[in-house]
């Protein structure tokens, strides 16, 4: 893994982008509402044509880099969004109103092109760079990380550059989109193909087939994935809202206040990264457990109207949320073959940015209720995607090595013991 460490920086770097690239947008809604004279659930809508437009196009971008290579998608989809990032920030420094406000998010709907074939390409060239099953769940940890750092630092950052101008953040896109070019241009090295690449129609059977076979566990996991961003989305939207009319609370100390929960997400995930290992059952109860650890504080937020309460409580489901995406992140990536890894990651990471878009005007269109009806209905989504976990996801019930211990170790200890062992045949399986 050492040897592959600055392949790793380079690619971690794009979730951190990506993310930037949306998040930053998310403490500074209301003052973009206030400069484009626009209403709340149209301000909503820069977050979800980003992605709306990426979960279009996610599954097509896994295919091609299933085709010609992920590192041949990246570099374009870069590209694409720093153009998206100009065009928007453009916009917002030379145009007035409702062309400002439509132009912008024309602009948006470029970055959300251009995000579709970035991140989610990276999960699946994780995958590829590794052989052995606890090296990609560490890796897969650490892209997780990255992208959760970045929803650390994100509003912060925004709330801080919109102090000087409003539009700064989405200036700053660009600036880092390129930056992040470098990188993967100049220190991530794919692993060449062994295989020539499927044609279209095989490609297509090969992905059916699949869907077919493991499609009862897959789509669980594609539902978890979105209703984690849903939930993250909606709530920081709500605390956005919230902290800034009712407690006039704005610019970089609101941005803290977001902060916190976000935080704890990124803790939590980089420390359930490193202790799934390749446990495939662990995975599945780590993320049932932070499920549950979510359902629990939103109920207990609806309760509550209290600001203290939600901030504090938000933290606690983040811990849940963080725990949970390393989980599902690996069970996908080491669920299925390497030839239909990123379409089938990309229709993973198509459901996440579904969660992303309905968050924020599914919430703006639930102010108009009471805090407890909002929080409830979040807290059923949490709650199905517990018992999706609990239900759907079946892993093997065989032994398997801890994340400290190697399968040599385990075959070792049974010659010790004269265990008399069959050869086992040697075939790819579902791990559920």
């Amino acid at each position: 893994m050492k040897d592959k460490k600055w392949d790793l920086v380079a690619l971690a770097s794009i979730p951190v982008i990506m993310t930037l690239g949306n998040s930053m947008l998310i403490p500074i809604l209301p003052q973009i509402e206030r400069e484009l004279k626009v209403s709340s659930f149209k301000v909503s809508m820069l977050i979800t044509v980003y992605a709306v437009v990426a979960i279009l196009l996610i599954p097509i971008a896994g295919y091609l880099s299933d085709r010609f290579g992920r590192k041949a998608v990246i570099i374009p989809s870069l590209i694409i969004a720093a153009a998206g990032g100009a065009v928007a920030g453009g916009a917002a420094l030379m145009l007035n109103g409702s062309i400002a406000y439509w132009t912008i998010l024309g602009g948006r709907l470029l970055q959300g092109i251009g995000a579709a074939g970035a991140f989610p390409i990276v999960i699946p060239l994780v995958g590829d760079m590794f052989d052995d099953e606890k090296q990609v769940s560490k890796s897969l940890g650490i892209i997780e990380t990255s992208n959760t750092f970045g929803k650390v630092i994100s509003p912060i950052l925004g709330a801080a550059l919109a102090v000087w101008l409003w539009y700064l953040p989405f200036m700053a896109i660009p600036v880092l989109c390129l930056l992040s070019l470098v990188l993967v241009i100049f220190l991530v090295k794919t692993p060449k193909k062994k295989e020539k690449p499927p044609t279209f129609s095989e490609f297509v059977s090969s992905v059916r087939t699949v869907l077919k076979e493991k499609g009862r566990w897959l789509y669980s996991l594609f539902a978890i994935g979105g209703i984690c961003m849903f939930v993250i989305f909606g709530v920081l939207f709500y605390l956005s809202e919230t902290l800034e009319s009712e407690y006039q609370l704005k610019g970089v100390l609101k941005g803290l206040v977001l902060a916190i929960p976000l935080a704890a997400l990124c803790l939590s995930s980089f420390l359930a990264g490193k202790w799934i290992g390749k446990s495939k059952v662990r995975m599945k109860w780590v993320g049932f457990t932070g499920l549950v650890i979510l359902t629990g504080s939103l109920i207990i937020m609806g309760l509550w109207d209290n600001i203290y309460m939600v901030v504090g409580l938000f933290t606690l489901g983040s811990v849940g949320i963080g725990a949970t995406l390393p989980c599902l992140d690996a069970l996908i990536t080491e669920g299925v073959d390497k030839a239909q890894r990123g379409t089938i990651t990309a229709l993973f990471s198509s459901m996440r940015f579904i969660g992303v878009s309905l968050g924020p005007p599914v919430v703006s269109l639930l102010l108009g209720t009471s805090h407890f009806i909002l929080f409830i209905v979040i807290a059923a989504t949490g709650a199905v995607g517990g018992l999706l976990t609990l239900f759907a996801v079946k892993p093997e019930k065989g032994k398997q090595p801890s994340s400290g211990e190697a399968p040599d170790k385990l075959e070792q200890n049974a010659e010790t013991h004269h265990v008399p062992r069959r050869v086992p045949v040697r075939r790819k399986k579902s791990p559920f």
